[in-house]
């Protein structure tokens, strides 16, 4: 087991402790070839909604889930008061990671174009998108950049967990689909203090914000595909699999016409939710219940 960035050990046969270097100058993969399977890896995630809630005092409803949407579930933040102290701590954290576990590892010539595929990952949260369209939005602007580079890139910094991709998943054939993707932030902290003055909506914080609670419940998760339909998010635990819609309100029939459809598409029995931020819990239709966002960490366990 590792614990922060000190001494990492591992257990030989009989127990003895066996020096084998410091876990700052590894990343997880590079762990597991080491240790040869020998070995249990815990995820650690910031904290979650109902931790953040519980460390600030707060009850478990839609105002403090809303505080939480809009700052960050990052433990240092807890101790930070004054927004610009936030900012100049995520920014140093963001140049920490690119820094030392990217830039200097794999001797990256290009860190502004590193960094600029993240502010891009960032503000593209919850999108589908593919290499070919990263890529091609970089040479747009007149960066000159390959598919290759591109890719190696986005590869680097999920291997940092600065940000999380999703696979697309044929719900009918029960197979992953090649090409575009989701990527998700690991703290909108990133979002928040970094990069406000790009237009990401608060339903598009709501998804992050899902699919993080869910990777933390131990589920694998995808996007879902159905017919011409999208899901959110299929999330499979053992044998338990759970279809999740995301939306920021349902306010009006079109909405919930149009989020409720594509659960309603999916011919198995499986769990179907649809999860908002509404004041008001609406009953179950057709086997699919609603849930209000605060309450969801329930409900998945």
């Amino acid at each position: 087991m590792i614990f922060g960035e000190g001494t990492l050990h591992r257990w030989d046969s009989s127990g003895v402790v066996i020096r084998i270097g410091s876990n700052s100058n590894m990343l997880s993969g590079e762990l597991a070839t080491l240790l040869s399977g020998r070995y249990v890896n815990f995820e650690i995630f910031p904290f979650s909604y109902t931790e953040y809630a519980e460390l600030n005092g707060k009850d478990l409803c839609k105002q403090s889930y809303l505080d939480y949407l809009e700052s960050g579930g990052l433990p240092e933040l807890v101790h930070l008061s004054l927004p610009e102290i936030r900012r100049n701590y995520i920014s140093a954290l963001k140049d920490t990671v690119l820094l030392r576990d990217i830039i200097q590892r794999y001797n990256i010539k290009e860190a502004r174009l590193l960094e600029d595929i993240f502010i891009y990952i960032v503000n593209n949260a919850s999108n589908l998108l593919s290499i070919s369209n990263v890529t091609n939005y970089f040479k747009s602007k007149g960066r000159k950049t390959s598919y290759d580079t591109v890719a190696a890139y986005i590869r680097f910094i999920e291997q940092t967990y600065l940000i999380h991709r999703a696979e697309r998943y044929n719900i009918r054939g029960k197979d992953i689909i090649a090409g575009n993707s989701k990527y998700y932030i690991n703290d909108l902290s990133f979002s928040n203090y970094l990069y406000r003055g790009f237009a990401y909506g608060v339903g598009y914080k709501l998804e992050n914000l899902i699919y993080l609670e869910l990777l933390r419940e131990g589920y694998d998760v995808y996007v879902g595909s159905i017919r011409d339909k999208e899901v959110d998010f299929v999330a499979i635990k053992g044998d338990r699999t759970i279809y999740l819609q995301s939306t920021y309100l349902l306010a009006d029939k079109d909405t919930i016409e149009r989020e409720y459809s594509a659960l309603e598409a999916i011919g198995d029995n499986y769990e179907k939710i649809v999860v908002s931020l509404d004041d008001v819990l609406l009953p179950s239709k057709e086997g699919i219940r609603h849930l209000q966002a605060w309450n969801l960490t329930s409900a998945i366990q």
